[in-house]
């Protein structure tokens, strides 16, 4: 089988075609009916089987027969279906929330209509009934913090159906973005001994804890011996040696006299044997009373010098959940040069934001034999790619997200894709917020030195330039160790790509390459250097000029949908409090 896709595209199928169903389910799509540039007029006639969930339905002509809204997540449309009475009991079929997979006849509705295709049901193949006073989801508005409650639901509701799609499509359109220009995609990991960041703030990772459990079970119903206990069995050793110690002294005697030694060496060999029985014993008594005593000083977690003891870890180490995939995925840029990873990442913030989550995704290119101005152009092409894969592949949900979401969203996409990102000096974004600020009240103060705070990026980018932005050169001070120093020694070659909506959308720099230099910058920012010799090992070893950065995955959603909660754009949120699934 050809690894090509051999669907015809929507734009080049002849009115009159029909539609064929999905490879590997037995269903038409509804997109491949209603997605055509007829609406799917040109389908009228044809039997197809499609399956979807009825979004809403009711009883026509004293329950001769009932109109169903059904969607199956192909496309943000509904297609409207007619099943007759005698075909199926219409109740059943009604509520919201209801499966239904059913073969009918695609048909044009009544002049008027405001569909171009409706179904009439010939057959009903399988129905998955809902208790409609029970079903969380009813036909009114439902709010999106509601949302968050039945996150197993949510999917079937009209605006997350659409950010699921939006978000596949940006994900297709990452990969698509970097497989064609070169870069190889890593798989970095998810359990790290490194903080990319230095920020402390790392998911630990560690079996000591469910260890310490399990040893607290299971001395409660096998309780460990007391000091006494093991005096007892000590006593015992000593005593079996002591026999041990006589038999071998009367062997001697017996060997000296000339006589028959066959029964002594008989019984020293069985008091050999009790002695060493008893010895192991107290051994695993001596072990055991030692957990106990664990137990009762550290609820059973080992330790050394009054610090955990990490020797009897998994993993013999402390480790985290990844922060970044940047400083691995390193590793490959200098042996592959271009490079990107793409997954979850972790950061363990007691925040409760719209713009925060314990577990997001992240874009990371690296690239080798680059400099800041490379890394730049990168970034900047990188999302202009994204803008337009959704104006050209997603127009339909893009279009709900404007009509119900937010109004200007399909206008930043394109104003995004034919806009020159305008590049400044940190200094002068500072030189700019100052001057702005006589006349504007910021929140945050405005300094050389400053991070700057989202109020800040968004003035940059909505109001004084009206564009995304591109801010390099940043104070040393509030960047991380492994950014390149620049010449003046104040600032480092980093970079952040601003837009309108979230502020910054991608961070990145170009690294350091200088082995003394990163080393000191490792050690001035109190970080061990233990656990990044292996990344030293990249500048020891035939070092070279590389840059990279980092987009935020679901910051990009909230750019392109305009959503207000960063946890509305994520399938599983995880928050401080919360991690349903």
């Amino acid at each position: 089988m050809s690894v090509d896709d051999s669907t015809p595209q929507v734009d080049k199928i002849s009115l009159n075609d029909g539609v064929e169903e999905a490879q590997f389910s037995q269903r038409v799509p509804i997109h491949s009916i209603l997605g055509r540039p007829d609406g799917g007029a040109g389908l009228a006639g044809k039997v197809v089987k499609i399956g979807g969930w009825v979004k809403t339905g009711r009883e026509q002509g004293k329950g001769s027969f009932a109109f169903l809204e059904v969607n199956d997540g192909s496309c943000p449309a509904n297609l409207q279906v007619i099943v007759d009475s005698a075909v199926y009991k219409l109740g059943d079929l009604v509520p919201t929330g209801t499966c239904v997979h059913v073969e009918g006849e695609l048909k044009l509705p009544p002049e008027g209509a405001k569909q171009k295709v409706e179904l009439r049901v010939q057959k009903v193949l399988s129905v998955g009934t809902v208790d409609a006073g029970k079903y969380p989801l009813p036909k009114t508005k439902l709010t999106l913090e509601f949302l968050r409650d039945v996150v197993h639901l949510r999917p079937r509701t009209n605006t997350i159906s659409a950010v699921a799609r939006i978000r596949n499509a940006l994900a297709y359109a990452t990969h698509t973005f970097f497989q064609k220009n070169g870069f190889l995609y890593i798989h970095t990991p998810i359990i790290t001994t490194s903080d990319c960041e230095g920020a402390g703030e790392m998911f630990q990772v560690t079996t000591l804890i469910s260890e310490a459990e399990k040893l607290e079970k299971e001395l409660k119903e096998n309780p460990a011996p007391s000091d006494s206990d093991i005096k007892v069995v000590e006593q015992l050793v000593k005593e079996k040696g002591e026999a041990v110690a006589r038999l071998k002294a009367d062997k001697a005697s017996t060997e000296k006299a000339g006589s028959n030694i066959a029964d002594i060496n008989k019984q020293i060999s069985a008091a050999v044997g009790d002695l060493t029985r008893a010895k192991e014993n107290l051994l695993k008594l001596q072990e055991r009373f030692k957990l106990g005593e664990r137990v009762k000083r550290s609820a059973g977690i080992s330790k050394k010098d009054g610090n955990i003891d990490y020797a009897d870890d998994f993993f013999a180490r402390q480790a985290f959940l990844t922060v970044s995939g940047q400083l691995q995925v390193e590793t490959y840029a200098c042996a592959l040069s271009s490079v990107y990873t793409f997954g979850p990442t972790f950061r363990a913030e007691q925040s409760h934001t719209s713009r925060h989550l314990a577990e997001f995704w992240m874009v990371e290119p690296e690239i080798a034999f680059a400099d800041l101005k490379d890394d730049m152009n990168c970034a900047e092409a990188y999302v202009k790619f994204l803008c337009q894969w959704l104006l050209d592949h997603c127009l339909d949900d893009m279009e709900f997200i404007t009509k119900f979401i937010d109004k200007a969203a399909l206008g930043r996409l394109r104003m995004v894709t034919s806009s020159k990102f305008h590049r400044l000096t940190y200094t002068e974004a500072i030189a700019i917020l100052e001057e702005a600020s006589k006349t504007k009240t910021f929140e945050n103060k405005v300094e050389w030195g400053i991070d700057l705070a989202s109020e800040h990026e968004r003035y940059l980018t909505e109001e004084h330039f009206k564009s995304p932005v591109i801010v390099f050169n940043y104070p040393k001070g509030i960047k991380a160790f492994y950014m390149k120093v620049n010449e003046d020694n104040k600032t480092v070659a980093a970079m952040d790509l601003l837009v309108p909506k979230v502020g910054e959308l991608i961070g990145g720099s170009q690294r350091e390459e200088d082995y003394e230099v990163l080393r000191s910058r490792i050690s001035d920012m109190g970080l061990p250097l233990e656990p990044y010799e292996w990344y030293l090992d990249l500048r020891r070893y035939g070092t070279v000029k590389h840059s990279g950065f980092g987009l935020g995955f679901e910051r990009m959603i909230l750019f392109a949908t305009g959503m207000e909660n960063i946890r509305d754009v994520i399938p599983f949120p995880r928050y401080p409090g919360r991690a349903d699934l």
